[in-house]
């Protein structure tokens, strides 16, 4: 891969990319704040500027070193974790699951916005690849949030969800294991564990999903 390409798929991801994380992070904000926690929010955190969700080293510096070391075979990064203190929450342990997956939901929504963005432009008849092709990146890029994410062990958001929907001492067990939570979960990725046991499989579901969810626009367009 030479650098212009490089280049050019970067510029395409960048958009995607900016968006994802933002709106991850905020609808987070905005539902701890909906559910009693006003930390994020105070902070200034439930905002749609991506500055204030950008962590410079996870959020840039390390995925463009592992994108140009492994010519794009193999990214990881992550934003500025949004403040939530579950115990100012009216509910901790139930609302804590809807804090957490407001987030996933979030890339969820957006992949669907991106795939009708696609078809729209195909309706017009635009041929600019550029246009194309960063419809197509936002669809995965936010398919690939919306899955990792799901991940079941802390401090993804699927570990914070299974604390929530635990019994109390199962809970508490999971819980004690988010000190190492990332390392565990950069080991599979790199082991590849994640990607065939959990990132493909449910990728393909998603997809399945999104294609039923926009055949009535497909029909209109």
């Amino acid at each position: 891969m030479n650098i212009e390409s490089i280049i050019q798929t970067v510029a395409i991801y960048a958009i995607p990319v900016i968006f994802a994380i933002t709106l991850h992070e905020a609808a987070h904000g905005y539902a701890a704040k909906s559910f009693g926690d006003k930390t994020a929010y105070l902070l200034g955190r439930v905002t749609l500027n991506p500055i204030k969700h950008i962590d410079p080293v996870g959020t840039i510096l390390i995925p463009l070193m592992l994108y140009f070391a492994t010519a794009g075979t193999f990214l990881f990064g992550y934003a500025k974790p949004v403040p939530v203190q579950f115990g100012n929450l009216r509910r901790p342990k139930k609302d804590m699951v809807w804090v957490a997956l407001a987030g996933p939901a979030s890339n969820l929504f957006q992949a669907l916005i991106w795939g009708i963005a696609y078809l729209f432009l195909i309706k017009l008849g635009v041929s600019e690849r550029f246009f194309i092709e960063m419809c197509q990146a936002g669809v995965l890029v936010n398919v690939v949030m919306f899955v990792f994410n799901l991940f079941p062990l802390p401090p993804l958001d699927g570990g914070r969800i299974l604390v929530g929907v635990l019994p109390w001492r199962q809970a508490a067990m999971v819980s004690k294991i988010e000190p190492w939570g990332f390392y565990i979960v950069l080991g599979l990725l790199l082991t590849n564990i994640i990607n065939n046991l959990w990132m493909r499989p449910l990728m393909s579901a998603t997809y399945w999903l999104l294609d039923t969810v926009l055949i009535p626009f497909r029909l209109i367009f």
